[in-house]
């Protein structure tokens, strides 16, 4: 079984869902990069599967990928801090419109997460956005454990962001061998 095949048995189906928003967006020219989970996966050494994306776009773009992403078929929910889209099977996906994440698409790189083609944050950047999400007082326990985990597998997969990381996370993080 392909990475490919496993990330679509574990998701009901959505490798297509995840290259249909994929080409959607590259064919339109926006620049967008997954964050999040799917980012992590590209940079740590050892994929796990999640059944979200989270991605941002170009913040003068987010009003034209929603629409094109409603004519693909996904369905939107719109929040104060992101527009929430459906599509076909299990996955679910996060646009943020955090003004956090509002350079990532331009730092964004090219890589293949789970045999699918697409662009994540940089390393710097999920690394960022992870802490980000592990310090939101409000944020569920259980994400927040995730979270942290994240931020383990990033630093056990490059040592070298030990020294980037906040004193709170040196005190809960094992500095790397």
């Amino acid at each position: 079984m392909t990475a490919k095949q496993f990330y679509d048995w574990q998701t009901s189906g959505g490798t297509d869902d995840v290259m249909r928003l994929v080409d959607c967006l590259e064919r339109a020219d926006v620049r967008w990069c997954a964050i999040g989970g799917v980012a992590v996966n590209h940079w740590a050494q050892q994929q796990m599967v999640t059944q979200d994306v989270d991605l941002v776009v170009a913040l003068d773009d987010v009003e034209r990928s929603v629409g094109l992403l409603e004519q693909a078929g996904f369905k939107s929910e719109r929040f104060p801090w992101s527009v929430n889209l459906k599509g076909r099977s299990a996955v679910s996906v996060q646009l943020s419109t955090e003004e956090f994440y509002r350079d990532f698409p331009n730092r964004a790189v090219p890589a293949d997460v789970h045999g699918i083609l697409l662009r994540v944050a940089c390393l710097a950047d999920t690394l960022a956005g992870k802490i980000k999400a592990w310090g939101e007082p409000t944020r569920r326990q259980s994400k927040q454990a995730k979270d942290f985990t994240d931020i383990v597998r990033l630093v056990e997969a490059h040592p070298h962001l030990w020294d980037t990381l906040t004193p709170a996370l040196k005190a809960l993080v094992n500095t790397p061998a």
